[in-house]
């Protein structure tokens, strides 16, 4: 292997595995700005263990390890098709070796390419500078935040804030409202980077390009630094909290950027990220390939000086004190555990707020197999069963298959199956992130199920319940797709939807309405 590949092999690695320094700073904070003993506090605190848990197995932060995108500058002379061909075989072991989960998917077929390369995977930006160095930067952004970024055209009417124009205000109410939409779908509390103007392709790319600001660094234009400080006050007000639980914390960055446009567009574009805000970058040396300097602070040692630590720890003291009495789980909640497979009597005596522990078996199942259930039978018998929206990492030895990240994914994309499969299968017990709809809190009540939410990007934290691999089917679907039967153990979530026609989901999303429209007019 060449020092350019090392290099860049490196580089994954570290991104995939590993917050940078003012990343977990920036969570840090979040974390003590909320109570220990609500849902989103306790969430956030399940976020901070899944951060450390990655570091020190070097395992993927999230198993939706996203796609790899890549902003590359430089020197003159240096040969930019080798250094493709050298990153390309990076992203290829590190996919074998598990740090990076096959993501790349033909989009007429479906069929998974198996070492996320593909035509347009991974994702390319090169320019040239007149600097003696390759600065060579990686995002991982996950499908669940990337559903979640929005572009508006301006003039434009806005639920809950009126008409927004064309004008620095009209941009804030674009802002707030992209807030406003991704509610817990995409892993809150996020990060937005923002793109004011462009065409509709790049003011996207200068909204993503804004994802490789550091997080406390202060805008060079006067009005768009007040804009940040004021959609991080402003954002954080609207009570959607972590994972869209309600609380304190729903934004941890936002950052601007601004481009020319024509006179007949004003577009608005804004790149959601998820709180696993994993992005790095390295220099280069363009003679060797060697691996001069990481561009960002790495992981926990790094990103705080002394006092900054400090402050941090006696605010985490500070917040212990008011915690809830050892052994419960956030206030006014109950634990109930549950064997699989699971009654529809124990499924009625659950109620929003509940946390739910559960052992036994549990089956994963993303689109390709909801899309396949609708007109097929399941290969196992699905009666009192859970269905968990998770598309894990998976790895094989000798000894079988073992799962190394395995978070939730979102579940809004099964909204037009969900309920029908609930029905022909009897399953008691759907897991994932972000919340289902109408259609499916219906079937909960007329059939007896629950949807359960458990903490989005804690790959980590959920991949250590898991402690056998009965099987697997439909590996023609791709790793992240297939349908694997896992032996669990202390699977906890809580019960966000119930069988009694309640939503958690439903009710955030009235409220942050309400305390958006308190914004239409405002002076920043």
């Amino acid at each position: 292997m060449g020092k350019y590949e090392e290099s860049v092999y490196r580089l994954i690695v570290e991104t995939s595995t590993n917050l940078p320094g003012d990343v977990r700073r920036a969570v840090q904070e979040g974390k003590n700005k909320e109570n220990r003993g609500t849902r989103a506090g306790l969430a956030l605190s399940t976020i901070a263990d899944n951060i450390t848990m990655a570091e020190e197995q070097v395992s993927p932060i999230c198993q939706d390890t996203g796609m790899p995108a890549f902003l590359i500058h430089t020197p003159v002379l240096v040969n930019q098709l080798e250094l493709k061909r050298d990153i390309k075989a990076a992203i290829n072991r590190a996919t074998k070796e598990g740090k990076l989960r096959p993501n790349s998917v033909d989009s007429l077929t479906g069929e998974n390419s198996g070492d996320n390369l593909g035509p347009g995977t991974p994702v390319f930006h090169f320019e040239q500078w007149e600097e003696d160095y390759i600065d060579l930067r990686l995002i991982l952004k996950g499908g669940g935040c990337e559903n979640k970024n929005i572009q508006y055209s301006l003039p434009a009417e806005l639920e809950g804030l009126g008409k927004a124009g064309r004008d620095l205000d009209g941009v804030r109410k674009c802002i707030l409202h992209a807030i406003y939409q991704a509610q817990g779908q995409g892993c809150s509390a996020g990060f937005i980077g923002v793109g004011i103007g462009g065409d509709r392709t790049t003011g996207y790319e200068l909204a993503k390009q804004q994802l490789f600001r550091m997080v406390d660094d202060v805008n060079p234009h006067p009005d768009l630094a007040r804009l940040e400080e004021y959609i991080m006050e402003t954002g954080n007000q609207l009570g959607i909290g972590t994972m869209g639980f309600g609380g304190e914390v729903t934004l941890l960055g936002c950052k601007i950027g601004a481009a020319n446009r024509l006179p007949a567009s004003f577009f608005v574009s804004v790149a959601y990220n998820c709180w696993a805000f994993r992005r790095q970058g390295i220099k280069l040396s363009p003679e060797t390939g060697e691996l001069l300097a990481w561009l960002y602070p790495e992981g926990s040692g790094f990103g705080m000086d002394q006092e900054d630590d400090a402050s941090l720890r006696q605010a985490e003291d500070n917040a212990e004190v008011q915690a809830p009495p050892s052994g419960e789980t956030a206030q006014g909640t109950r634990e109930i555990y549950l064997q699989t497979p699971i009654t529809e009597e124990q499924i009625r005596a659950l109620r929003v707020g509940d946390v739910v522990i559960i052992q036994g078996e549990m089956h994963t199942g993303r689109d390709a197999l909801h899309k396949y259930l609708i007109d097929h039978d399941a290969p196992v018998d699905l009666n009192g069963a859970v269905i968990y929206h998770c598309g894990p990492v998976m790895l094989k030895d000798e000894e079988g298959w073992h799962v190394k990240a395995a978070g939730p994914t979102t579940s809004i994309r099964e909204e037009p199956y969900q309920g029908d499969i609930i029905k022909k299968f009897g399953i008691r017990a759907v897991i994932g992130k972000g919340g289902m709809g109408k259609r499916t809190l219906a079937a909960l009540q007329e059939h007896g199920a629950v949807y359960l939410n458990a903490i989005g990007g804690a790959a980590q934290y959920y991949a250590k319940c898991f402690k056998k691999v009965n099987g697997v089917d439909f590996m023609e679907f791709g790793i992240p797709e297939a349908m694997w039967h896992l032996e669990v153990e202390g699977f906890a979530a809580i019960v966000t939807m119930d069988s009694h026609g309640n939503s958690l989901h439903a009710g955030v999303e009235q409220a942050s309405l309400e305390k958006l429209s308190m914004f239409k007019e405002a002076v920043f």
